[in-house]
């Protein structure tokens, strides 16, 4: 099967305004936690007086909440009512979120920023299985893969910029004010993206809804563990955000008290990483030639692995003693840190090859009238894979490990991992 251009789904009106929806989403999500974090990491929590390695911890945790306790309404929500208006819906709550940000950002409180943070979880909660159940309506078969690769491309190219332009607007001069006015602005532009989705028939529009979140949660996924190809697909989706977070969260206070490095550097590592997910999620599709298949998927676990321990490696050197940080060129001008961005580089290009066959293999496994709760199930699972990425590093960083060795201990799971995709994979 040869593959077609993925890039000719940017003309077509059934791919280009979700697209565009959901790479504003993801901008605004990763502008206002970069801005958040960097916030928090260089300012709030010394003030504050709480250990900003705990509090960033946290803060990945309270954004992760809401997908363990609203993933299953979400899913019943996406099959019973029209998609393209509830992602309308989803936008306009944004916009209302972003502008509760506002007040936090000016009056520097952790609660109310935490607060938010809980409630564009939620947002994105609800978004979640819509955005992926809405692509294989207006997409072929042969063109998941494509539409998966750009999804995802776009996904990580907007956590770049956001990353990039958070980090570094918040702590500058005006950047309070210069962040509060955009994250309205975009989350305003993304509503506008999404009033251009094509309609969709409801897929189950008898469906009663029920306001037992736990008992859904657990309903939801005991109706897709059955289904061995596609529950497996799911497990492996969650452990690569098992990893993402695991790094996102640590890259702030790695760079200060690891490497000793401003927001700059800081957010350099978390740019490289979004990057290095980026292309690797749209090279799947020249990989795998459009053809929908796992093969490459435990080879690229093994891949993010070995980067995994080649960063322990070179993350090795003398504890940090000087209260001033570096900037981004003195970073740059030693060889060992270079290595660093190349690390970074490898494992989250793996990470996109990684990524992309398993969301297009359950797309294509699933039936269309629960495609939106197997959505739902595999964000149960992620959100739960992300907790225990919080809770795990928090317990390790409590019992003295150091940043590296957590590198080390992701490395050495994601082995495990990688073979027993290797033995289970069809």
């Amino acid at each position: 099967m040869q593959s077609k251009n993925q890039f000719a789904l940017f003309r077509t009106k059934r791919f280009m305004p979700l697209f565009l929806t959901q790479f504003l989403g993801a901008f605004n999500d990763n502008f206002f936690k970069s801005a958040m974090v960097m916030l928090i990491t260089y300012r709030i929590a010394d003030r504050a007086g709480y250990d900003p390695r705990i509090l960033v911890n946290v803060a990945g945790g309270v954004f992760i909440l809401p997908f363990f306790l609203f993933s299953a309404t979400a899913g019943q929500l996406a099959d019973k009512y029209e998609r393209s208006r509830l992602v309308q819906f989803t936008k306009l709550a944004e916009i209302v979120v972003m502008s509760a940000a506002v007040v936090g950002f000016y009056i520097e409180d952790v609660h109310l920023l935490m607060i938010v943070l809980f409630l564009m979880g939620a947002q994105s909660t609800f978004f979640g299985p819509l955005k992926y159940s809405i692509l294989p309506q207006h997409l072929d078969e042969d063109e998941l893969i494509a539409g998966n690769g750009l999804i995802q491309m776009g996904t990580f190219l907007s956590i770049l910029t956001g990353t990039i332009f958070g980090g570094l607007s918040i702590l500058r001069a005006g950047g309070v004010h210069l962040v509060s006015f955009l994250v309205v602005v975009i989350a305003a532009a993304g509503w506008w993206a999404s009033c251009h989705i094509p309609k969709t028939n409801p897929v189950a529009p008898g469906l009663k809804l029920s306001a037992n979140f736990v008992k859904d949660t657990a309903k939801i996924v005991a109706k897709v563990v059955p289904y061995r190809d596609i529950f497996l697909s799911i497990i492996g989706i969650s452990w690569f955000w098992f990893v993402g977070t695991t790094f996102l969260s640590q890259f702030p206070t790695y760079a200060k008290l690891v490497i000793g490095a401003n927001e700059q550097v800081a957010t350099l590592f978390l740019a490289t990483f979004s990057l290095g997910i980026g292309l690797g999620s749209m090279a799947c599709n020249s990989v795998l030639k459009g053809k929908i298949s796992l093969a490459c998927v435990p080879w690229a676990a093994g891949a993010m692995s070995l980067a995994c321990i080649c960063l322990f490696f070179v993350s090795l050197r003398a504890p940090i003693v000087s209260m001033e940080t570096i900037g981004l060129a003195a970073f740059l001008s030693t060889v060992q840190n270079l290595a660093i961005l190349v690390c970074l580089f490898a494992i989250s290009f793996s990470g996109g090859l990684y990524i992309v066959p398993l969301y297009a293999f359950i797309q294509s496994r699933s039936d269309e009238s629960s495609m939106a709760g197997v959505i739902a199930c595999a964000n149960v699972m992620d959100s739960l894979f992300m907790v225990l990425s919080a809770v795990g590093t928090s317990i390790l960083l409590a019992l003295g490990l150091s940043i590296p060795y957590i590198f080390l201990v992701t490395a050495i799971l994601t082995i495990a991992a990688a073979v027993i995709i290797r033995k289970t994979v069809r």
